[in-house]
């Protein structure tokens, strides 16, 4: 039987100036995912900084995190059967010249730097990053993050 969990999914920049917010929702839902925290916000620069704290001292890192605090992102805390990786695979590879048509990237990114969304890439990076953008109390029926 499939492990219900929590991932955490942002809707970057790109995403919300392009009005894609709806649509990415509309499409984790209608997989059967349930939103159980939903924030609108711009990104403190902390937070970012440290949501990609495994990334620092790379070439891309300052840019990765300027981008994200350049304009508001959607923050969704996601639960459901296998949510980690099944919302990934439905986001598509990071570069959208490989992501698949019909995946969220694949659809609708245009760079590897504006690709429209990020997710949890396992379990314990799930937990950190929830940690990172949610109190226990922001979320549906409360419990770990």
């Amino acid at each position: 039987m499939p492990k219900s969990e929590r991932t955490l999914v942002l809707v970057k920049p790109d995403g919300v100036q392009r009005g894609l917010v709806g649509e990415v929702v509309r499409r984790f839902e209608a997989r059967g995912f349930r939103i159980v925290g939903l924030k609108l916000m711009r990104a403190p620069k902390a937070t970012v900084e440290e949501h990609y704290a495994e990334h620092r001292g790379k070439p891309f890192f300052e840019g990765v995190v300027e981008y994200l605090c350049s304009d508001p992102v959607v923050v969704l805390a996601l639960q459901g059967h296998n949510a980690i990786r099944a919302c990934r695979a439905m986001m598509g590879a990071t570069d959208p010249a490989d992501a698949a048509p019909g995946t969220i990237r694949g659809d609708f990114a245009t760079s590897i730097e504006a690709n429209i969304v990020h997710g949890s890439a396992d379990t314990d990076a799930a937990r950190r990053e929830l940690g990172l953008w949610f109190n226990a109390s922001d979320l549906v029926n409360g419990g770990s993050v």
